[in-house]
């Protein structure tokens, strides 16, 4: 399908994927969603519902079948699996919150539940193109954090939602690894700058680029130890983390990280470990999305 500024979703072809096995979803979740689509005048040509283990598989089939829109429910892991299958030529992506981070549905909905993003979105439908980023072979569309300080997040989620005995728990063993290796960063007409970690945003999730701006957002992180390390992710909790003394930032094109040995990492809130050097490059219009007319900034 070509991309257009006005979709007839009651004309459109929808499949719909939701993970039972994300952390807020089950094959109730499933039914729910099938009936509030209905609900809206909307019948899709199939919904399918199952556990994460044969998700692949099932994206596999429902792109077969050409869509014009598929709605993704899950969490962070799921919903980058259905973008990195979705182009610019369709299906046009719709990912529902349906995890515990929900990076890349915040980013498009905001803070909203899965009802009410669909409620906004047909209230007034938007296609909005997403500008992505690529590191060895994987693709993300909202965020990256490079280096030991990654594995923070999870205690940054828990404070976040008020779980402050979680937090201290999964903060204090990330500690222990967090200050292991320094990163090096390079990015384009700057000089090299050096830390702990290494957060790549793009254009969808950086208040300082527009969503179609063809730069990246980096940051290089260098705390001066662990509790520095602390007071940064309880402030990247409740505020902008840009404004921390500890940050650095810069816009580029490309970004590199290097570092001796593993390099742990979330890409869009899915964990991975990467062996360095690591060139992380813009992909320019990944993919379109399905979004309310005032998607949040």
């Amino acid at each position: 399908m070509s991309p257009n500024p006005v979709l007839d979703l009651k004309a459109a072809k929808i499949a719909a994927v939701v993970n039972a096995a994300s952390g807020r979803c089950s094959r109730v979740t499933g039914e729910a969603l099938r009936a509030h689509l209905q609900a809206h005048g909307l019948a899709p040509a199939e919904v399918w519902c199952g556990l994460g283990a044969d998700l692949c598989r099932a994206l596999d089939r429902v792109l077969a079948g050409k869509p014009d829109v598929l709605i993704v429910l899950g969490g962070d892991g799921t919903v980058r699996t259905a973008a990195e299958r979705c182009e610019p030529s369709g299906p046009v992506l719709m990912p529902l919150p349906g995890g515990t981070m929900n990076v890349l549905p915040r980013a498009l909905y905001g803070a909203r539940t899965w009802r009410q993003a669909i409620n906004d979105v047909l209230a007034a439908p938007q296609l909005c193109p997403v500008n992505g980023a690529r590191v060895a072979g994987q693709r993300f569309f909202a965020a990256a954090l490079f280096g030991g300080p990654s594995l923070l997040q999870e205690a940054r989620e828990a404070v976040r939602y008020g779980e402050f005995a979680l937090a201290a728990r999964k903060g204090l063993a990330a500690l222990r690894s967090a200050f292991d290796r320094e990163l090096i960063c390079l990015w384009d007409d700057a000089d090299e700058a050096r830390g702990e970690a290494v957060a790549v945003l793009c254009p969808l999730a950086s208040p300082r680029l527009a969503p179609s701006e063809a730069r990246l957002e980096a940051a290089v992180v260098h705390p001066e130890g662990p509790l520095d390390a602390l007071r940064l992710v309880l402030a990247a909790a409740f505020r902008d983390w840009r404004a921390d003394p500890d940050v650095r930032c810069a816009m580029a094109q490309t970004v590199e990280v290097l570092g001796a040995g593993p390099v742990p990492a979330l890409l869009d809130g899915e964990r991975f470990i990467f062996e360095g050097p690591l060139r992380v490059e813009l992909v320019p219009e990944a993919f379109l999305a399905l979004t309310p007319g005032d998607r949040p900034g």
